[in-house]
C-alpha cells in the first residue's frame, strides 16, 4: 500500500497563541422543500450544522475529520458566508463575520480565502489562468495592469509553476497543477487563514505528498493559518497541529493531533483511527466496526446523535445531548462516558 513521504514531520509546537478565528455554537439548517401534499405539515431542516464551536490560533493548521455528510465543508463555507449561517458567531479580528457585508466582508474574504476540492470547476474554462489569477486584485483594487500581472508571475513561481503556465486555459493543466492554480489564486491577496476543503482528495498519493509539502513550505513563507477539511485522518495527521472530529453536524471530539491518535478517547474516533490502513506488511490491527447506518441529518437522534451506533450506549445517551469538557489539556470530548 502506498504511503505519504513529507519532506519534514508535523510540528506540535506553536510559537503564538494568539486566536485568529473563534467559532462560537454556530448552526446551519437547511430548509427541506414541501410538496403539494405536503404543505400543511411543518417544515422540516437538514441540520447539516449543529452547535459546533472551534478555535484557529495563528500559525496552525487545525484539521476537521470526519466522514462524508458530517458537515465538515458545510462548516468552512459557512464560516466565509458563502453559505449564510443559522446561528453563531464567527469572530475575526473582535468582529463577526456573519454579521458583516459588503465592504467589510469583502476585507474579511481578502483576510481568509478557499480553496475547493475540485479546483477544474472553480475555474473559468474560457479565460487563461492569467486572468483569472489576476481577478481578484482587480476585484479589490490592487496595483496597476502592469503590477497585476508581476504579482501573478511570482505566485506562479510560488506554488511550483513555469511562467508560461499564465497564457494557458484550465483544460490544459493536469489535476495536480489545477490544485496548485486554485492555492495560487487564494494566496493572491497574501490572506492570514486558508480554508481548504479536501484539496487533495481527488489527486493520487504521490502528487498528495507533492501539494502537502507545498503547503508546509507556504505556511511558512506566507505565515499562514489553515482549517484543513477532510476525511483522510492518514492526511490529516501529516498536516495538523489539532484536529476537531466530527459526526452528524456535531463536534465529538477535539485534541492536539499527537494526543488524539494516542489516546482517542470518543467511540467515534476510535473506530476512525482503527479504519487508518497500518503501512508495515504482516501488521495487525482490531477493527471496530459501527453498526447500523449513519442516521439522517432530517431527522438526527435525540441526545447523543452517536447513541445509535455507539456500543457503550447508556439509557441517558438517548436522553441527555452530551456537553463539551476538557479531559486533558487541549483535548475536549463530548460524551457521557467521561462525566464526572
Amino acid at each position: 500500500m502506498s504511503t505519504l513521504t513529507l519532506e519534514s514531520s508535523n510540528e506540535q509546537k506553536i510559537e503564538s497563541k494568539e486566536t485568529l478565528l473563534e467559532i462560537k455554537n454556530v448552526k446551519k439548517f437547511f430548509p427541506v422543500k414541501k410538496s403539494l401534499l405536503q404543505f400543511n405539515k411543518e417544515q422540516t431542516y437538514v441540520q447539516a450544522v449543529n452547535d459546533v464551536s472551534f478555535s484557529i490560533l495563528k500559525g496552525e493548521t487545525y484539521g476537521l475529520v470526519g466522514e462524508s455528510g458530517c458537515g465538515k465543508s458545510t462548516t468552512g463555507r459557512t464560516l466565509l458566508k458563502l453559505i449564510e449561517p443559522t446561528e453563531g458567531e464567527a469572530i475575526y479580528n473582535g468582529k463577526d463575520i456573519f454579521k458583516l457585508s459588503g465592504q467589510e466582508l469583502r476585507k474579511v474574504r481578502q483576510d481568509i480565502q478557499m480553496v475547493f476540492q475540485d479546483p477544474y470547476s472553480s475555474l473559468n474554462p474560457r479565460k487563461r489562468i492569467g486572468k483569472t489569477l489576476e481577478e481578484p486584485l482587480v476585484i479589490h483594487n490592487i496595483g496597476t495592469p502592469k503590477e497585476r500581472t508581476e504579482i501573478v508571475m511570482e505566485i506562479l513561481s510560488k506554488v511550483g509553476l513555469q511562467l508560461e503556465h499564465y497564457f494557458r486555459y484550465p483544460h490544459e493543466f493536469s489535476g495536480g497543477q489545477r490544485q496548485r492554480i486554485g492555492l495560487a489564486r487564494a494566496l493572491i491577496l497574501n490572506p492570514k487563514l486558508l480554508i481548504m476543503d479536501e484539496p487533495v482528495s481527488a489527486l493520487d498519493v504521490s502528487i498528495q505528498s507533492q501539494i502537502l509539502n507545498l503547503l508546509k513550505t507556504l505556511q511558512s513563507d506566507f505565515d499562514l493559518s489553515y482549517l484543513f477539511i477532510s476525511h483522510d485522518m492518514s492526511v490529516i495527521r501529516h498536516v495538523s497541529d489539532r484536529i476537531g472530529v466530527m459526526y452528524l453536524g456535531k463536534l465529538v471530539e477535539e485534541a492536539p493531533t499527537d494526543e488524539l491518535f494516542a489516546n482517542p478517547l470518543h467511540p467515534y474516533t476510535q473506530a476512525l483511527l482503527s479504519a487508518v490502513p497500518v503501512p508495515k506488511s504482516g501488521a495487525k490491527k482490531e477493527r471496530i466496526i459501527l453498526e447500523g447506518e449513519l442516521p439522517s441529518p432530517m431527522n438526527p437522534p435525540s441526545g447523543c446523535v452517536f447513541h445509535t451506533r455507539c456500543p457503550f450506549a447508556m439509557d441517558r445517551c438517548k436522553m441527555e445531548v452530551p456537553m463539551k469538557k476538557e479531559i486533558a489539556n487541549g483535548h475536549h470530548i463530548a460524551c457521557h462516558l467521561y462525566d464526572k
